[in-house]
Order: C-alpha cells, then sequence, then structure tokens
C-alpha cells in the first residue's frame, strides 16, 4: 500500500523540526519532499499537527495467556496504537510463563495473528518465575525473545543472576530487572514513608530497590552484560546507576510517567488506583527522578502498562493487585506536566519515547528518515481532553489520573505503513 501524508511537521532525527510531506511504500519510508505529486491509495492531510516517530514502550505487560479478563494482545496492543505507541515490548508474567521455546514460538504467533503494533517478547530468566532453574535462554533467543526478565520478582540469587548474565553476554542479549529485595519488603503495599505512617500501612522501604541495582551493576560488571533497570523509583537508586555509568559499567533505566509526576504525597486517600509497584515515592525521590531523566542517568521513559479488573482493583489497598495503566495516556500527561511546564522540551519528550528505548536495545526504530520503518504518530498539540478510563480501548480502566485535563493527544497512529488507530485527522 502507498500512504502520503501531506503537510508533516516532523522530528527529524537531528533533533530540528522539518516540513515536508512523507511518502510511505509497503511499510517503510521511501521519499521525504516537499509537495510530492504521486498517485497513492490513500492521503492523509496532517496540516496543525505534528509527526513523530512511533513511540516505544518497552515495559508494559498484555496479559495473554492466562490473564484475559485483564487485557488481551489485541485490546493491549489497540490501546498502544491508541497512545501512539507502534512497538511495544511485553513482559512475561502471562500463564504459561514464555519459559520455553515452544511457549515463545507460540506467542510469537499470536502476536502475528491479532496484535495491532509491533510486539517484542520477553523471555524468563528462570523457569516459571520462581529463581531455581535458568531457562535455556539459546533456544528462547532463537524462537524470537527479544531479552530476558523475571519482571515481577526480582531474582533474589546473586549466583543465578551473575550466571544469567553472563548466558545472556553470549548470546548478546540484555538481562532487564525488576529490582527487589524479598527479605525487605515486609508485607508492604506503598512507600515506607509519610502515606504508610499515616494510614497504618506497611510500607516498602527504598532501599529494598537500591540493594539489589547495587548488587546486579558489579554482576553486571563481571559478566559484560547489558543490564537493564525497570522503572526505577528512588534517589538512591538513581545514584548507583548514575555511579555505574560512570564506571563504564554497561547499565540502562527506564521510568514511568507515573513516578515523574506523582509522589507519596499525591494519593488522596486509600485509593488502590494509586497502588503500584515501586509504588510512589517522596517528593525527594522524584525530584531525582526527573534529574536522572535530565542528564541521562535515566535512559528513557516507559508506562509499565499494568491492567487488572475493576474488581480486583476494588478489594482494597492492602489486597489490591499492584499496577496501572498507561499506554493510552502517557504522551499527554508528560507534555502537559514536563513540557509545558518547561521541565522538558518537546524534542526531549519525544527522544525519551522513540530515539531513547531504541538506542538503548539496538531497535531499528524510532527515527523518520528514508528507508527506515513507516512508524509513525501525528498528534494535536492543541487538542485538550480529560482522561475518562471509561474511554480506554483497554480492558484496563486502573488509572490515578482519572479527571487529569491534559493536551496534546494522538490522532492518528501508523505502524508498518498501516494506519491502525485514527481519531479526528483529516484524510483527502
Amino acid at each position: 500500500m502507498k500512504l502520503l501524508i501531506k503537510n508533516a511537521c516532523y522530528a527529524a532525527s537531528d533533533g530540528e523540526w522539518k516540513e515536508s510531506d512523507i511518502l510511505i511504500e509497503d511499510g517503510t519510508i521511501s521519499k521525504i519532499e516537499a509537495n510530492l505529486q504521486v498517485a497513492v491509495d490513500r492521503k492523509v492531510d496532517a496540516a496543525g499537527l505534528i509527526v513523530a516517530p512511533g513511540f516505544i514502550d518497552l515495559h508494559v505487560h498484555l496479559r495473554e495467556p492466562g490473564g484475559e479478563k485483564k487485557e488481551t494482545i489485541a485490546t493491549g496492543t489497540l490501546a498502544a496504537a491508541r497512545g501512539g505507541f507502534t512497538t511495544v515490548a511485553a513482559m512475561p508474567n502471562t500463564r504459561p510463563v514464555p519459559d520455553t521455546k515452544e511457549q515463545m514460538a507460540w506467542l510469537v504467533e499470536r502476536v502475528k495473528e491479532v496484535g495491532k503494533v509491533r510486539v517484542l517478547p520477553y523471555a524468563a530468566i528462570t523457569t516459571r518465575q520462581l529463581g531455581k532453574e535458568l531457562t535455556d535462554f539459546h533456544a528462547l533467543k532463537q524462537a524470537g525473545a527479544f531479552a530476558f526478565t523475571d519482571d515481577g520478582v526480582g531474582v533474589q540469587s546473586a549466583d543465578m543472576m551473575l550466571q544469567a548474565m553472563q548466558l545472556a553476554a553470549k548470546e548478546n542479549m540484555a538481562i532487564v530487572a525488576h529490582c527487589e529485595e524479598n527479605t525487605l519488603i515486609h508485607n508492604g503495599c506503598v512507600h515506607e514513608g509519610n502515606f504508610s505512617k499515616k494510614h497504618g500501612l506497611n510500607g516498602i522501604p527504598s532501599v529494598c530497590e537500591s540493594v539489589q541495582i547495587a548488587r546486579d551493576v558489579l554482576l553486571a560488571e563481571a559478566a559484560g552484560c547489558h543490564y537493564h533497570v525497570c522503572h526505577i523509583s528512588t534517589k538512591e537508586s538513581v545514584r548507583v546507576v548514575r555511579d555505574a555509568k560512570r564506571a563504564g559499567i554497561r547499565v540502562t533505566a527506564e521510568v514511568t510517567p507515573h513516578h515523574l509526576l506523582l509522589a507519596e504525597d499525591d494519593i488522596p486517600g486509600l485509593d488502590p488506583n494509586y497502588k503500584m509497584n515501586p509504588p510512589l515515592r517522596s517528593a525527594a525521590d522524584r525530584a531525582a527522578l526527573i534529574e536522572g531523566l535530565l542528564d541521562g542517568t535515566i535512559d528513557f521513559i516507559a508506562t509499565d502498562h499494568a491492567p487488572h479488573t475493576v474488581e480486583e482493583k476494588n478489594t482494597g489497598m492492602e489486597l489490591a493487585p499492584f499496577g496501572i495503566v498507561g499506554l493510552e495516556t502517557a504522551f499527554p500527561l508528560l507534555y502537559s506536566h514536563l513540557v509545558k511546564k518547561n521541565i522538558l522540551t518537546l524534542e526531549q519528550l519525544i527522544a525519551l519515547l522513540t530515539a531513547k528505548p531504541a538506542q538503548s536495545f539496538g531497535l531499528p526504530y524510532g527515527k523518520i528518515e528514508v528507508g527506515e520503518a513507516a512508524d509513525l504518530v501525528l498528534i494535536d498539540l492543541n487538542e485538550e481532553q480529560v482522561i475518562n478510563p471509561a474511554e480506554f480501548l483497554s480492558k484496563g480502566k486502573n488509572t490515578p489520573f482519572a479527571g487529569w485535563k491534559c493536551s496534546g493527544w494522538p490522532v492518528m497512529t501508523i505502524a508498518a505503513g498501516q494506519i491502525v488507530w485514527k481519531k479526528g485527522c483529516v484524510t483527502v
């Protein structure tokens, strides 16, 4: 199919904004020129919009197989498309876990059948994510694994993590870690701080996360492995990653929109929609995360999209599962509360959602250039909407951002040259 985007104001790879037409053929950007006059199957007028590379989210939970009441590959990838994401990486805490070549092969085929955008599947580090036996890294890579993680649980044994990193290094693959020392969790459901004390709840201390990151960066140095820190949340963790990078250790880190925008003092009460893991930390932690993002300690932004049913989230702060959804609201939230408040530039935000995650993992996406994959999102920076979970395409409605007024909403998403989601964009 040939698709022509007219009047595109787009974010070029050199950081400059340019105006041109973009021709897409067979899933690839074939021409970027002014006033293109060619016969095509479809034209899109992007006047008044900006065009960015399709966003990349390397931390999402699609729940299938086993958790289809919460989300499916079809609904999760449609939600991703609505949010402007054209590449997502799916975590392995499904049932069954993608811990064998057969299960990974099934997952790859299932994505081909029903996925609306590109899905990069993680494989588990250990069998059933139990931390007792390493999976077959080589076989899983051959079957289509993107990287290895036991996300949702930290690998507790240092010896097992070192062995995993050594295997991953041999395969030139990354170890991606949910960092949590189990002996320090203490049945916590929120951050150990003002909110936990006020409400008499068990708290999860900051050191629960940072101590495992400190262990792992040294193991990664010994193994020569790419080590990636999921959803970093504390000032101590930022300091450890910063020091590790200065020491030349190959470590990258991500941060979520909710940890950039909220702290424990923003939780209005015992609302489980504010319960996530890692929890919302202190205002000082939030400030350290923003500082780390600005100085390059934190490499990119990922949503940790974690849908749950309404019934599950209604069981109270202590019993409700951790996690919130984020794919459909990430860009407008970050644009409204970081860019419009002069904390980030628009160019920085787009890079943190596109080029930066691609560079961190060596992915051939995140650029608007001739010959590159035609993954694009058209955004109306002036459109204002109130976040309404009832309108989400995700099955999950669990968000603390309901009612927030934001601007900067995607209106069309193009993945591999196909329009996979559209709202209010004029076609000619």
